[in-house]
């Protein structure tokens, strides 16, 4: 059996910054076996924690800003990189410092996809702008695509 964690990350209170923690909303229903879903929201340390535990794939569902047109999706494999020097923020979610903490606790990083999409606006407010809205099935489908390759390799 595949492990799988997908894990919605983002800051609710900067608009499509909501983006990763609505996606895991949504998918918070039957799920293959072997795959957990978590809204992390901005909790980065809880999140490298998680990550200590032996997966196959995650992927993370993320707002993510690459010159696109709003609500573009995009899914992307990150490369390793220097870890950051910064420390986790109590108001944001940084990749990066989430990948170095795993490495600093001894961890690996698994397999990772990330599943982004192109924000309208990530000024502060609660609630996901229409477009980016409108994007969440389509964001959802490329996860059960990943989850599925997965399970087949």
């Amino acid at each position: 059996m595949k492990r799988v964690l997908v894990a919605g990350v983002g800051n609710v209170f900067f608009g499509d910054d909501g983006f990763g923690v609505e996606v895991a909303r949504q998918l918070a229903g039957p799920m293959p076996t072997g795959t957990r879903v978590l809204e992390l929201g901005i909790r980065a340390v809880h999140f490298a924690f998680e990550l200590l535990e032996p997966i196959d794939l995650l992927i993370v569902a993320d707002c993510m800003a690459r010159g696109g047109a709003p609500g573009t999706l995009y899914v992307v494999e990150p490369q390793a990189e220097a870890p950051p020097p910064a420390l986790a923020d109590a108001h944001g979610m940084n990749l990066s410092i989430v990948f170095a903490t795993l490495q600093q606790l001894g961890g690996t990083l698994p397999p990772t996809r990330i599943v982004g999409c192109e924000p309208a606006t990530i000024e502060p407010g609660i609630g996901l702008s229409t477009v980016v809205t409108h994007a969440i099935p389509g964001a959802i489908e490329l996860i059960h695509d990943l989850i599925s390759r997965q399970e087949a390799s």
